[in-house]
């Protein structure tokens, strides 16, 4: 993926950063993998705001994803690849052999007319998803499952990717992308490459209104509120609202937030990169 920078030919397109979609081959999704999106505006049932700051937005249509890659053995063939308005990374619709379609993450360099596979004796080409004793040491991964067959629920983002580092009895171990390294269950099933749209970051909105064309609403800054408002609000002039905090107080920066009786602590050997350690 590439980006492109607009001609200032409007106030909107000055500083706008935009993608190029060129790795997406068609714009018309598949209708059987359809499912439909019933937004909340950040509200619950009984209609009270609970979260801020959402609403509004472009209409989108839900695509059924494959996360658990259970086809095994059945070859399929890249059909395209396309843009997925509920997830930053690109996805791969797969005809499988017996007529079969679903869609999967595209990994970066996947191209349509290409053949992957799932299950044991998959060679560890980019595409292919196999089990972690059965990937090679070193090998970049993602989709990376935590429960054998619950499906991928690790590096599905766009540019992500695990590395394989180790293997032990049961257990592999697992370099994730925001720099922890864990242990996984060698039963685990995982994807070759990395995810697609590696240059997703680099875009630049350009306007307020694209925010909101994405179901993003303004939102208010706690030193700019008043007292009663806000931890942060009050004070004469431009106050400087003291420690940053939530609205509800919670610490923005250096507070821990991983409950430490968490089963899976145990699994973690190395924790993720922070400038509070």
């Amino acid at each position: 993926m590439t980006v492109k920078k607009f001609n200032p030919i409007t106030p909107g397109t000055r500083f706008r950063v935009g993608n190029t979609f060129s790795e997406v081959t068609t714009d018309e999704p598949e209708k059987s993998l359809l499912a439909p999106i019933k937004k909340s505006g950040g509200r619950n049932n009984t209609g009270k705001m609970t979260m801020r700051q959402k609403g509004g937005g472009h209409k989108r249509r839900y695509r059924i994803i494959d996360f658990k890659r259970n086809k095994d053995g059945v070859k399929a063939e890249v059909m395209s690849i396309e843009y997925d308005p509920n997830r930053t990374a690109y996805i791969a619709l797969l005809q499988y052999e017996d007529g079969e379609k679903r869609y999967i993450i595209a990994p970066n360099g996947l191209a349509v007319g290409s053949t992957v596979i799932s299950g044991p004796g998959a060679p560890p080409t980019v595409g292919n998803a196999m089990v972690l004793k059965e990937v090679p040491l070193g090998a970049n991964i993602h989709a990376i499952e935590l429960v054998p067959g619950k499906g991928a629920s690790m590096a599905r983002s766009a540019g992500t990717y695990g590395t394989l580092m180790n293997k032990e009895e049961r257990y592999v171990v697992i370099k994730l992308p925001s720099g922890e390294v864990r242990r996984v269950l060698n039963t685990c099933k995982a994807t070759i490459g990395n995810t697609s749209n590696p240059d997703h970051g680099l875009q630049v909105m350009g306007k307020a209104g694209r925010n909101r064309w994405l179901g993003n609403r303004p939102r208010v800054r706690g030193v700019a509120m008043n007292p009663v408002d806000h931890p942060m609000g009050g004070g004469e002039g431009r106050a400087s609202g003291g420690h940053p905090r939530s609205r509800t107080g919670i610490m923005a920066k250096g507070q821990k937030t991983r409950d430490t009786r968490k089963n899976s602590s145990r699994l973690i050997i190395t924790k993720r990169k922070t400038k509070n350690p």
